[in-house]
């Protein structure tokens, strides 16, 4: 859809090597083949390569963080210590993870930064996104028996046929200390959450 093109522009220019056109979701999904390609491809000058991580060598990784492939980590990132990134996670140029976050199967835009203690499962963040300390985007819904994701755009219901789908955040959204997003979050461009907000779009 049009509105996620725009949505996520700024992610799109960062990765070149992704489908523009393609829906976000669909991006989280091709990540493992997507991810393969560029380490195959690697300049070794540019790039460290250790296992299924690729780590351009202007990022910094602290001691005790943990990278389960496959994982990119992109030029000028930060990773602090007891960070766990596992799944097919990218970090674009810029992006900032805080000690004791857990990522999975997720793209963090350029000049985004997770302050510490999140988790943000199966999501894309747009440019300049920041999470406040605590705040989790969940990916799943333990409590229901349908736990099929639904997406509220522009006055429309997507189903993009997944269990596991976290949130979509446009450029510079802020989400306030200890907030939850539930599956399939859609926030645009500048969405403000408070301290504590729970956003939960899809009441059925």
């Amino acid at each position: 859809m049009q509105e996620f093109h725009r949505l996520f522009h700024s992610v799109a220019q960062a990765l070149p090597w992704l489908d523009a056109a393609d829906e976000p979701w669909r991006w989280l999904g091709d990540l493992p083949d997507a991810l393969a390609a560029l380490r195959a491809a690697a300049n070794p000058d540019e790039w460290v390569l250790d296992g299924e991580a690729m780590i351009h060598r202007s990022a910094t990784l602290e001691a005790g963080a943990i990278l389960k492939g496959p994982v990119w980590v992109g030029p000028a990132c930060r990773v602090a210590a007891h960070a766990y990134l596992r799944g097919g996670v990218v970090l674009c140029p810029g992006a900032t993870v805080g000690p004791g976050c857990e990522i999975k199967t997720s793209i963090v835009g350029p000049g985004s930064r997770l302050a510490h203690f999140n988790f943000v499962g199966d999501s894309v963040l747009g440019a300049d996104v920041n999470l406040e300390a605590g705040s989790i985007l969940a990916n799943h819904w333990n409590e229901r028996a349908d736990k099929t994701i639904r997406l509220r755009v522009a006055g429309k219901v997507l189903l993009p046929g997944l269990e596991k789908l976290g949130a979509l955040l446009g450029d510079g959204v802020r989400v306030g200390a200890n907030a939850v997003l539930s599956p399939g979050t859609v926030l645009g461009e500048g969405a403000v959450v408070p301290r504590l907000g729970l956003v939960e779009q899809d009441r059925i």
